[in-house]
């Protein structure tokens, strides 16, 4: 006979058990699976597969046919991911059934392909007049975009493994809408969406095919694409509320709110501002290449520090270092502080030292010490557009060729920046300088006719550079003699000039933003160039 202690002792042990179950039990359902007999063994990945075969009866996506005489059937498979929040906690399980799309041939499986997909600087842009207007942005997520793409070929493919007809397993489905994984998926979604957005009274952008706007008086709502990802605002709320009745009537939502987490990038709406940051993925590529434990470093990369091909040294691997660099050029999306050292570290990609990845860890460790710092686009700026242009002439020690910076801004907010080293081997500074502000002024045309679809025309745009005899050669025709030896795709910035699209400005080397784009500096500097083109710390 058992005591009274023993029995709560067993009913303690068993509450325990079933909390380590439960516990257990979460911790599996966040795995995703490699196969599907891995996920038939969880009812959570289960129920997502279904609920994505669900979609598929709904949207009369296929019939099951027998194969016939001289076609083939393309593979079908699953793919399982979780769906996390801002805070990396997992909200669902998602199964998705795509399409072998590597074995199709063109020609006979597909025609067209190409569909427009959103730029990250138009992405910024949008942000950017949001906090001039002070309107709120919000996302929604079509639910399975791609299966309301009908396609035009005759396209089969096998039924999905884990779930064949018992009675004909033979037979494959014949696709009346585009399924994921086909190469004409994404162009059929798009001119679905497109076409439904037109005939509702939308126009699309002259130069941004994925910017849809829709005009009231003075009012204006913006709806920007990104696949199947949609954000859009207006500067009235009511025109929010009908493009969400708009989209209800014709598509499946899966999820609507104010925009907090878009391609990656986090982004808070305060009331005086938008702040744009890759905190959580900072933290997740210092655990993934085991930077969490490493020593914070000032900066990104060491002062005057010659970065050489180092023939003789040690081999490093070179897939572990190229995921490094392709991590990092990913997170320039919103931090332009890290764009340079990326850069200069990407040139070393087909032969990497271990000299490189010591170059590579100190971006990391910089990281480590500034995770939270982020773009800020306040609401009380002016909205001007202004651009920031250098250079560093024979910068890169391999074939001496300059590295072109640039930066441009909407007011207080900067909204695009490049590094590239130049293609073409300048002789002097100032032909650096004059190729740099070249190719500033290419990106300063594509952002003033992005903004022509937003209602706002920009003219006579200073680009502002801390050399005076390239600002001279673009004034004055007469020094053409002597620029004889540049390409004539360089001296385009002088006939913009002289159409008064831009104005080229002296500005002293002190105040010269695009430096953070050209060469590394010591910690004074380089802190103040951070400030300065608008990037705080979120905390």
């Amino acid at each position: 006979m058992s005591s009274p202690l023993m029995t709560r002792n067993q009913s303690r042990l068993q509450e325990m058990q079933d909390q380590q179950h439960t516990v257990l039990s979460c911790f599996l359902s966040q795995l995703e699976p490699k196969k599907v007999h891995d996920a038939m063994k969880e009812s959570s990945w289960i129920e997502a597969m279904q609920e994505e075969l669900l979609q598929f009866k709904l949207q009369d996506v296929w019939d099951l046919v027998d194969l016939p005489k001289g076609q083939r059937a393309i593979g079908t498979k699953w793919v399982f991911r979780n769906k996390r929040d801002e805070r990396g906690i997992v909200i669902r399980n998602k199964a998705r059934l795509v399409a072998q799309g590597y074995t199709q041939e063109e020609g006979i499986d597909y025609d067209e392909v190409f569909a427009p997909v959103a730029r990250i600087e138009a992405i910024r842009l949008f942000l950017a007049y949001a906090s001039y207007m002070k309107f709120k942005v919000y996302q929604m997520d079509v639910k399975s975009a791609f299966l309301y793409g009908s396609i035009e070929e005759e396209v089969y493919v096998c039924q999905p493994p884990g779930f064949e007809n018992p009675s004909y397993p033979d037979r494959v489905y014949k696709l009346k809408k585009a399924l994921y994984g086909l190469h004409q998926a994404p162009r059929a979604w798009y001119d679905t969406l497109s076409s439904y957005l037109l005939e509702n009274g939308f126009e699309r952008g002259v130069i941004d095919k994925t910017l849809f706007i829709k005009r009231k008086k003075k009012d204006i709502l913006l709806v920007q694409i990104y696949v199947d990802d949609i954000i859009f605002g207006s500067t009235r709320d009511n025109m929010c509320k009908e493009f969400e009745e708009l989209m209800h009537q014709r598509f499946k939502m899966s999820s609507m709110g104010e925009l907090t987490f878009f391609l990656g990038i986090q982004v808070q709406q305060k009331s005086d501002g938008i702040f744009i940051c890759q905190s959580k993925y900072v933290q997740d590529i210092l655990t993934k290449f085991g930077f969490s434990d490493s020593k914070p470093a000032s900066t990104p990369m060491e002062t005057h520090k010659q970065i050489t091909a180092d023939l003789e040294g040690e081999d490093m691997d070179v897939h572990h270092y190229r995921s490094m660099i392709g991590s990092l050029m990913y997170l320039t999306a919103s931090r332009p502080n890290i764009m340079f050292p990326v850069c200069v570290c990407a040139r070393f990609q087909v032969r990497p030292k271990q000299s490189h990845y010591q170059d590579v860890k100190r971006i990391f460790r910089y990281l480590k010490g500034q995770p939270r710092l982020g773009l800020w686009y306040p609401h009380d700026s002016s909205f001007d557009l202004l651009a920031y242009s250098d250079s560093d002439l024979g910068g890169a020690n391999l074939d001496r060729k300059s590295t072109s910076g640039g930066c441009q801004f909407l007011g207080a907010r900067l909204v695009s920046w490049q590094c590239k080293k130049q293609t073409t081997l300048s002789t002097s500074t100032t032909e650096a300088e004059y190729i740099a502000a070249a190719s500033c002024c290419s990106k300063v045309l594509w952002i003033q006719n992005q903004m022509l679809d937003y209602g706002v025309t920009f003219l006579h745009t200073p680009i502002f550079i801390d050399n005076s005899s390239a600002i001279s050669i673009v004034n004055n025709p007469v020094k053409h003699s002597k620029t004889k030896h540049i390409e004539i795709r360089y001296h385009f910035i002088r006939d913009c000039n002289e159409k008064k699209l831009i104005q080229v400005v002296k500005v002293h080397t002190d105040n010269q933003f695009a430096d953070l784009f050209t060469k590394a500096f010591d910690v004074g500097r380089f802190t103040f160039l951070v400030t300065s083109v608008g990037m705080i710390n979120s905390e």
